[in-house]
Protein backbone atom coordinates (compact mmCIF):
# COMPACT_ATOMS: atom_id res chain seq x y z
CA UNK A 1 0.00 0.00 0.00
CA UNK A 2 0.61 3.40 -0.34
CA UNK A 3 2.98 5.34 2.34
CA UNK A 4 0.52 8.12 2.65
CA UNK A 5 -2.66 6.20 3.35
CA UNK A 6 -4.86 8.66 2.76
CA UNK A 7 -5.46 11.63 -0.40
CA UNK A 8 -8.39 14.26 -0.07
CA UNK A 9 -10.04 17.17 -2.00
CA UNK A 10 -12.36 19.18 -0.63
CA UNK A 11 -15.01 21.39 -1.81
CA UNK A 12 -14.06 25.02 -1.54
CA UNK A 13 -17.23 26.53 -1.33
CA UNK A 14 -18.76 24.59 1.41
CA UNK A 15 -15.57 23.20 2.60
CA UNK A 16 -16.75 19.17 2.52
CA UNK A 17 -15.07 16.18 1.44
CA UNK A 18 -15.68 16.04 -2.82
CA UNK A 19 -13.03 13.27 -3.98
CA UNK A 20 -11.20 11.14 -1.53
CA UNK A 21 -8.86 7.77 -1.70
CA UNK A 22 -7.78 6.16 0.95
CA UNK A 23 -5.62 2.74 1.59
CA UNK A 24 -6.88 0.96 4.24
CA UNK A 25 -4.85 -2.03 6.57
CA UNK A 26 -8.05 -3.35 9.10
CA UNK A 27 -11.57 -2.89 9.39
CA UNK A 28 -11.82 -0.18 11.66
CA UNK A 29 -12.95 2.33 9.52
CA UNK A 30 -15.87 0.35 8.71
CA UNK A 31 -16.94 -0.87 11.54
CA UNK A 32 -19.68 1.05 12.88
CA UNK A 33 -22.61 1.38 10.26
CA UNK A 34 -22.47 4.75 8.44
CA UNK A 35 -23.78 6.68 6.00
CA UNK A 36 -22.13 9.06 3.71
CA UNK A 37 -23.64 11.75 1.27
CA UNK A 38 -20.81 10.62 -1.47
CA UNK A 39 -20.14 7.36 -3.09
CA UNK A 40 -17.67 4.64 -1.67
CA UNK A 41 -16.33 2.11 -3.67
CA UNK A 42 -13.80 -0.53 -1.96
CA UNK A 43 -11.03 -2.64 -3.41
CA UNK A 44 -10.22 -5.37 -1.40
CA UNK A 45 -6.93 -6.63 -2.13
CA UNK A 46 -6.65 -9.45 0.81
CA UNK A 47 -9.05 -10.39 3.05
CA UNK A 48 -12.75 -11.71 3.83
CA UNK A 49 -16.09 -10.99 6.02
CA UNK A 50 -19.23 -9.89 5.68
CA UNK A 51 -20.89 -6.56 5.10
CA UNK A 52 -24.32 -5.32 5.99
CA UNK A 53 -25.52 -2.97 3.15
CA UNK A 54 -29.57 -1.49 3.89
CA UNK A 55 -30.19 -4.54 6.37
CA UNK A 56 -29.07 -7.24 4.05
CA UNK A 57 -25.79 -8.88 4.82
CA UNK A 58 -23.24 -10.03 2.02
CA UNK A 59 -20.27 -12.02 1.91
CA UNK A 60 -17.03 -10.85 0.36
CA UNK A 61 -13.46 -12.18 -0.05
CA UNK A 62 -10.35 -11.12 -1.62
CA UNK A 63 -9.94 -9.69 -5.21
CA UNK A 64 -13.20 -7.54 -4.99
CA UNK A 65 -15.21 -4.25 -5.84
CA UNK A 66 -17.83 -3.08 -3.18
CA UNK A 67 -20.05 -0.49 -3.87
CA UNK A 68 -22.57 1.88 -1.85
CA UNK A 69 -24.52 4.54 -3.17
CA UNK A 70 -25.54 7.94 -1.70
CA UNK A 71 -26.60 7.59 1.85
CA UNK A 72 -26.44 3.81 1.56
CA UNK A 73 -26.13 2.60 5.35
CA UNK A 74 -23.24 0.08 5.24
CA UNK A 75 -21.25 -1.79 7.97
CA UNK A 76 -18.38 -4.42 7.24
CA UNK A 77 -16.88 -6.92 9.34
CA UNK A 78 -13.66 -8.71 8.12
CA UNK A 79 -12.53 -12.66 9.25
CA UNK A 80 -9.06 -10.96 10.15
CA UNK A 81 -6.57 -9.34 7.33
CA UNK A 82 -8.22 -6.61 5.52
CA UNK A 83 -6.69 -4.62 2.80
CA UNK A 84 -7.51 -2.57 -0.01
CA UNK A 85 -8.01 0.86 -1.22
CA UNK A 86 -11.08 3.18 -0.64
CA UNK A 87 -12.75 5.96 -3.16
CA UNK A 88 -15.25 8.57 -1.98
CA UNK A 89 -16.60 11.06 -4.65
CA UNK A 90 -19.70 13.65 -3.93
CA UNK A 91 -22.14 14.14 -6.85
CA UNK A 92 -20.60 18.03 -6.91
CA UNK A 93 -17.32 16.07 -7.84
CA UNK A 94 -18.75 13.81 -10.24
CA UNK A 95 -22.41 13.27 -11.51
CA UNK A 96 -23.22 9.24 -12.46
CA UNK A 97 -26.85 10.69 -13.53
CA UNK A 98 -25.28 13.39 -15.64
CA UNK A 99 -22.91 11.50 -17.07
CA UNK A 100 -24.58 8.13 -17.76
CA UNK A 101 -23.77 8.09 -21.29
CA UNK A 102 -20.12 7.93 -20.54
CA UNK A 103 -19.64 5.50 -17.42
CA UNK A 104 -23.08 3.53 -17.39
CA UNK A 105 -22.54 2.96 -14.05
CA UNK A 106 -25.68 3.94 -11.84
CA UNK A 107 -28.08 0.95 -12.10
CA UNK A 108 -25.00 -1.39 -13.08
CA UNK A 109 -22.54 -0.61 -9.76
CA UNK A 110 -24.88 1.73 -7.17
CA UNK A 111 -28.84 1.56 -7.11
CA UNK A 112 -29.07 -1.95 -8.70
CA UNK A 113 -31.99 -3.49 -5.53
CA UNK A 114 -31.84 -6.81 -7.35
CA UNK A 115 -27.86 -7.82 -6.95
CA UNK A 116 -25.06 -7.98 -4.38
CA UNK A 117 -23.06 -4.55 -4.08
CA UNK A 118 -20.02 -7.40 -3.89
CA UNK A 119 -18.67 -7.73 -7.38
CA UNK A 120 -15.79 -10.36 -7.19
CA UNK A 121 -12.87 -9.91 -9.82
CA UNK A 122 -10.62 -11.83 -11.71
CA UNK A 123 -6.57 -11.58 -11.15
CA UNK A 124 -6.23 -8.90 -14.19
CA UNK A 125 -9.10 -7.09 -13.45
CA UNK A 126 -8.21 -6.46 -10.19
CA UNK A 127 -4.65 -5.72 -11.20
CA UNK A 128 -5.94 -3.05 -13.41
CA UNK A 129 -8.65 -1.30 -10.81
CA UNK A 130 -5.36 -1.09 -8.13
CA UNK A 131 -3.00 0.73 -11.21
CA UNK A 132 -5.73 3.00 -11.85
CA UNK A 133 -6.05 3.84 -7.85
CA UNK A 134 -2.28 4.03 -7.75
CA UNK A 135 -2.61 6.54 -10.53
CA UNK A 136 -5.30 8.70 -8.49
CA UNK A 137 -2.90 8.73 -6.07
CA UNK A 138 0.04 9.67 -7.55
CA UNK A 139 -2.08 12.67 -8.73
CA UNK A 140 -3.02 13.80 -5.89
CA UNK A 141 0.32 14.08 -3.86
CA UNK A 142 0.28 17.89 -5.25
CA UNK A 143 -1.68 20.43 -6.65
CA UNK A 144 -0.73 20.31 -10.18
CA UNK A 145 -2.41 22.31 -13.33
CA UNK A 146 -5.46 20.69 -14.56
CA UNK A 147 -5.62 18.51 -11.72
CA UNK A 148 -9.30 18.57 -11.20
CA UNK A 149 -9.76 17.09 -14.93
CA UNK A 150 -7.41 14.56 -14.68
CA UNK A 151 -8.91 13.00 -11.61
CA UNK A 152 -12.24 13.05 -13.23
CA UNK A 153 -10.79 11.43 -15.97
CA UNK A 154 -9.42 8.68 -13.95
CA UNK A 155 -12.63 8.27 -12.13
CA UNK A 156 -14.32 7.90 -15.35
CA UNK A 157 -11.64 5.26 -16.47
CA UNK A 158 -11.98 3.20 -13.39
CA UNK A 159 -15.43 3.66 -13.28
CA UNK A 160 -16.18 2.44 -16.96
CA UNK A 161 -13.61 -0.78 -16.72
CA UNK A 162 -15.71 -1.34 -13.61
CA UNK A 163 -19.13 -1.39 -14.82
CA UNK A 164 -17.92 -3.47 -18.54
CA UNK A 165 -16.55 -6.07 -15.57
CA UNK A 166 -20.00 -6.34 -13.66
CA UNK A 167 -22.30 -5.78 -17.39
CA UNK A 168 -20.14 -8.84 -18.38
CA UNK A 169 -21.27 -10.67 -14.97
CA UNK A 170 -24.83 -9.83 -15.70
CA UNK A 171 -24.91 -11.24 -19.06
CA UNK A 172 -23.69 -14.72 -18.18
CA UNK A 173 -26.33 -14.58 -15.10
CA UNK A 174 -29.23 -13.13 -17.49
CA UNK A 175 -28.27 -16.14 -19.25
CA UNK A 176 -28.82 -18.47 -16.07
CA UNK A 177 -31.85 -16.77 -15.44
CA UNK A 178 -33.51 -18.37 -17.94
CA UNK A 179 -33.79 -21.34 -15.87
CA UNK A 180 -35.02 -19.52 -13.10
CA UNK A 181 -38.51 -19.68 -12.19
CA UNK A 182 -41.06 -17.01 -14.25
CA UNK A 183 -42.05 -15.78 -10.94
CA UNK A 184 -38.81 -14.22 -10.35
CA UNK A 185 -38.59 -11.76 -13.63
CA UNK A 186 -42.64 -11.32 -12.95
CA UNK A 187 -41.81 -10.22 -9.98
CA UNK A 188 -39.04 -7.54 -10.89
CA UNK A 189 -40.81 -6.42 -13.73
CA UNK A 190 -44.27 -5.81 -11.42
CA UNK A 191 -41.86 -3.70 -9.01
CA UNK A 192 -40.13 -1.71 -11.90
CA UNK A 193 -43.45 -0.63 -13.52
CA UNK A 194 -45.88 -0.24 -10.19
CA UNK A 195 -43.30 0.65 -7.04
CA UNK A 196 -44.99 4.30 -7.41
CA UNK A 197 -48.44 2.87 -6.85
CA UNK A 198 -48.02 -0.38 -5.16
CA UNK A 199 -46.13 -0.20 -1.38
CA UNK A 200 -47.31 -3.48 -0.14
CA UNK A 201 -46.11 -7.24 -0.14
CA UNK A 202 -50.06 -8.14 -0.57
CA UNK A 203 -50.24 -5.49 -3.65
CA UNK A 204 -48.20 -7.68 -5.59
CA UNK A 205 -49.56 -10.60 -4.57
CA UNK A 206 -53.06 -9.49 -5.98
CA UNK A 207 -50.68 -8.57 -8.67
CA UNK A 208 -49.25 -11.77 -9.65
CA UNK A 209 -52.13 -13.83 -8.08
CA UNK A 210 -49.87 -15.46 -5.91
CA UNK A 211 -49.57 -15.66 -2.23
CA UNK A 212 -47.37 -12.91 -0.25
CA UNK A 213 -45.90 -15.94 1.54
CA UNK A 214 -44.69 -17.16 -1.86
CA UNK A 215 -43.29 -13.42 -3.43
CA UNK A 216 -41.50 -13.06 -0.03
CA UNK A 217 -39.63 -16.38 -0.44
CA UNK A 218 -39.08 -15.78 -4.13
CA UNK A 219 -37.41 -12.13 -3.10
CA UNK A 220 -35.26 -13.67 -0.37
CA UNK A 221 -33.87 -16.92 -2.58
CA UNK A 222 -32.95 -14.81 -5.14
CA UNK A 223 -32.38 -11.21 -4.18
CA UNK A 224 -31.50 -11.87 -0.12
CA UNK A 225 -33.99 -9.44 0.58
CA UNK A 226 -37.82 -9.09 2.14
CA UNK A 227 -40.02 -8.33 -0.64
CA UNK A 228 -41.02 -5.86 1.82
CA UNK A 229 -37.59 -4.52 1.92
CA UNK A 230 -37.00 -4.99 -1.70
CA UNK A 231 -40.37 -2.18 -2.35
CA UNK A 232 -38.93 -0.04 0.19
CA UNK A 233 -35.45 0.25 -1.64
CA UNK A 234 -36.63 1.23 -4.92
CA UNK A 235 -39.19 3.53 -3.84
CA UNK A 236 -36.12 5.34 -2.20
CA UNK A 237 -33.80 4.73 -5.00
CA UNK A 238 -36.50 7.22 -6.73
CA UNK A 239 -36.67 9.14 -4.14
CA UNK A 240 -33.39 10.17 -3.99
CA UNK A 241 -33.07 10.49 -7.35
CA UNK A 242 -35.77 13.16 -8.30
CA UNK A 243 -34.44 15.15 -4.77
CA UNK A 244 -31.08 15.52 -6.79
CA UNK A 245 -32.39 15.97 -10.57
CA UNK A 246 -34.92 18.27 -9.88
CA UNK A 247 -36.47 21.13 -8.07
CA UNK A 248 -39.63 19.40 -7.27
CA UNK A 249 -40.83 19.70 -3.32
CA UNK A 250 -40.76 16.90 -1.44
CA UNK A 251 -44.37 17.16 -1.06
CA UNK A 252 -44.73 16.68 -4.80
CA UNK A 253 -42.31 14.37 -4.73
CA UNK A 254 -44.00 12.50 -2.20
CA UNK A 255 -47.66 12.42 -3.94
CA UNK A 256 -45.74 11.24 -7.64
CA UNK A 257 -44.25 8.30 -5.59
CA UNK A 258 -47.75 6.86 -4.43
CA UNK A 259 -47.76 8.61 -0.87
CA UNK A 260 -50.62 11.19 0.06
CA UNK A 261 -49.13 12.28 3.15
CA UNK A 262 -45.97 14.15 2.87
CA UNK A 263 -45.02 13.63 6.67
CA UNK A 264 -45.64 10.41 6.37
CA UNK A 265 -43.33 10.11 3.24
CA UNK A 266 -40.15 11.99 5.18
CA UNK A 267 -40.87 9.29 7.70
CA UNK A 268 -40.41 6.39 5.71
CA UNK A 269 -37.78 8.22 4.05
CA UNK A 270 -35.97 8.79 7.16
CA UNK A 271 -36.05 5.49 8.52
CA UNK A 272 -34.32 4.20 5.48
CA UNK A 273 -31.93 6.97 4.60
CA UNK A 274 -30.87 7.84 8.40
CA UNK A 275 -31.76 11.40 7.14
CA UNK A 276 -34.58 13.51 5.91
CA UNK A 277 -35.33 14.34 2.61
CA UNK A 278 -34.73 17.78 2.73
CA UNK A 279 -31.28 17.56 4.40
CA UNK A 280 -30.44 14.78 1.75
CA UNK A 281 -31.02 17.64 -0.48
CA UNK A 282 -29.24 20.02 0.89
CA UNK A 283 -25.70 17.93 2.02
CA UNK A 284 -25.97 16.40 -1.32
CA UNK A 285 -26.65 19.08 -3.44
CA UNK A 286 -28.87 19.91 -6.25
CA UNK A 287 -28.32 19.73 -9.69
CA UNK A 288 -30.68 22.14 -11.75
CA UNK A 289 -29.13 21.34 -15.34
CA UNK A 290 -31.18 18.82 -16.96
CA UNK A 291 -30.25 15.42 -16.66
Amino acid sequence: MDTQSAFTLVNPQNNTLAFKVYAFDDDRYFEATTNYNYYSMLLVAEGSGSLVADVTQYKFSANSLICFAIYQPFSIKSDGVFKGILINFHPDFFCLHKHRNEVSCNGVMFNNIYDSPVLKLGGAEMQTLINIAHEIMAEMRDVKLAQYELLISYLKIFLINASRIKINQLQLEEANARKEPAMVNELKEAIETQFKKLHRSSDYADLLHASAKVLNRVSKNYFNKTLSSLIAERIIIEAKRELYLTPKSVKLIAYELGFSDEFYFSRFFKSKVAVSPQLFRDTVGFDKADA
